[in-house]
């Protein structure tokens, strides 16, 4: 083993550690939601962003203050909203005059520089103010005025999105739904955590969630993600997977027939980097063909779209993938 692989190694070992630690933070407000915990963490971990969805009353926004301190990072909500602007999201110029009676401009920040985001109902707002967030959330800078101002590092964004009460919201186009490494559904707890909710957080204490890392510590780990090895094998799955979701290379009648249109490029490195982080999380080397068959559907789903079907033949999005992750497996 060479001198590089052993630092990986080591790097790796004391992670699991420390990502125990930050799980174990989250779970003091969160409670049950395992997966959409590891999912989320997966894709910070990565790089990336995450779109919650889920019903109201689902904690997503407790999981994105109680991730926000774990990880150590400077965390800001927006409620989304249709008269919501880009200049609320980005900041905005303000004329300043000075105590000799000169005039200058004067940008004040918005509430995007900060180091994890929670848009709140994203697709609430305008495609304009949509599309304000989501340009600055891949180029990690905003510019205004003709002056570019940098975002934090790291800058994350957890959007999350109603699946109900769609009057007046504003779908977000395939290609923006792209911007985001997960789609994460969050679902209903079962009736044990459930108990445990009622209980545990109608009375007059609840446990403090704790920093269990730090922001610089967190790039040191996205930074060892990147490095952690990927077998041939692993690999091989996940091109598979990807070519055989598109309808103009599959092999698949179903995918030819029913997809309007497959992944592309960008979600075959979203489902390595993903399936590198979530092994990390769970105290691994390298990933395996299991983290590919969890990570598909979050991966593929929001960039796959299904023709129209009168006939009522297409199949399910999600079984969909399930069937194309077993034959790439």
């Amino acid at each position: 083993m060479t001198d590089d692989n052993k630092a990986i190694v080591t790097q790796a070992e004391a992670a699991g550690e420390t990502l125990d630690a930050v799980k174990a933070e989250i779970a003091k407000a969160v409670f049950g939601q395992d997966r959409v915990v590891e999912l989320a963490l997966s894709a910070i971990l990565a790089g990336g962003h995450a779109l919650l969805i889920g019903a109201p009353g689902l904690a997503k926004t407790r999981l994105v203050e109680a991730m926000g301190t774990a990880l150590g990072l400077d965390n800001a909500r927006i409620q989304f909203t249709p008269d919501l602007m880009p200049g609320d999201i980005l900041g905005s110029e303000v004329l300043d005059e000075g105590a000799d009676g000169t005039r200058a401009f004067r940008f004040i920040k918005g509430p995007i520089f900060t180091s994890l985001l929670m848009a709140d109902e994203i697709n609430r707002a305008s495609p304009r103010t949509q599309s304000a967030l989501l340009q600055a959330m891949q180029e990690h800078h905003v510019t205004i005025a003709g002056v570019r101002y940098d975002l934090p590092a790291p800058f994350h964004v957890l959007a999350t999105q109603n699946p109900i009460e769609q009057e007046g919201t504003y779908p977000l186009p395939e290609a923006q739904l792209d911007r985001f490494l997960l789609k994460i559904d969050v679902t209903y707890p079962d009736l044990d955590t459930e108990r445990r909710i009622l209980i545990e957080t109608t009375g007059t204490q609840e446990e403090t969630v704790k920093p269990a890392l730090t922001a610089g510590q967190l790039m040191a780990l996205q930074n060892l993600v990147r490095q952690m090895p990927v077998g041939e094998t692993v690999l091989g799955a996940i091109l598979a997977l990807v070519r055989e979701a598109r309808p103009e290379q599959s092999g698949d009648e179903r995918v030819r027939r029913f997809v309007n249109w497959g992944p592309s490029p960008r979600a075959g490195q979203a489902l390595m980097l993903a399936c590198r982080a979530r092994a990390l999380l769970r105290g691994r080397l390298a990933p395996s063909i299991e983290d590919v068959e969890a990570l598909a559907e979050p991966c593929l789903a929001h960039r796959m779209g299904l023709r129209y079907d009168p006939t009522g033949e297409a199949p399910d999005l999600d079984t969909l993938i399930e069937d194309l992750v077993k034959k790439a497996a």
